[in-house]
C-alpha cells in the first residue's frame, strides 16, 4: 500500500498486467490509481503489440489518450482514424471506440479515466 502522498514513479516500475476481455496483445500498468490516494482521475500506460487491439466496447465515462510512440487506428462507430506519437484523443461517454495497432512496431499510449470508470 502506498503512503497517499505524492507518488513519482518511472512508469516501467509499475507491473503490466492483461487486461483481459476481447483484447490482444494488450498490457497495461496503473501508474496512478485508488492505491495512491487519486480521488478523481486515474492514469494507465498501455502497450498494444503488431496486430494487437483493444475490445470495441462503449461506456458511459470519458477518456483521454495520447500517444507515445508506434501507429495506430482508433476505431470509430463510422470507421478510423490513423493516430501516431503526438496524438491526442478524446473519447466522450457512450461512444463506440477501439484502438488498434495494424502497424509493425509498438504502440504505446497514456489513457486517463475518471475514477467512477475504474
Amino acid at each position: 500500500m502506498y503512503n497517499w502522498g505524492m507518488k513519482i514513479v518511472h512508469y516501467t516500475e509499475v507491473p503490466a498486467e492483461n487486461p483481459g476481455g476481447e483484447t490482444q496483445g494488450v498490457t497495461i500498468r496503473w501508474v496512478i490509481s485508488e492505491e495512491d490516494g487519486a480521488p478523481n482521475y486515474y492514469m494507465r500506460v498501455f502497450d498494444i503489440a503488431p496486430g494487437g487491439y483493444s475490445p470495441l466496447h462503449r461506456h458511459p465515462w470519458e477518456h483521454e489518450v495520447y500517444i507515445l510512440s508506434g501507429e495506430g487506428e482508433i476505431v470509430q462507430e463510422d470507421g478510423s482514424v490513423s493516430v501516431q506519437p503526438g496524438t491526442a484523443i478524446f473519447i466522450p461517454g457512450e461512444e463506440l471506440h477501439q484502438i488498434r495497432n495494424p502497424g509493425n512496431q509498438l504502440l504505446r499510449f497514456i489513457c486517463t479515466i475518471p475514477s467512477s470508470g475504474a
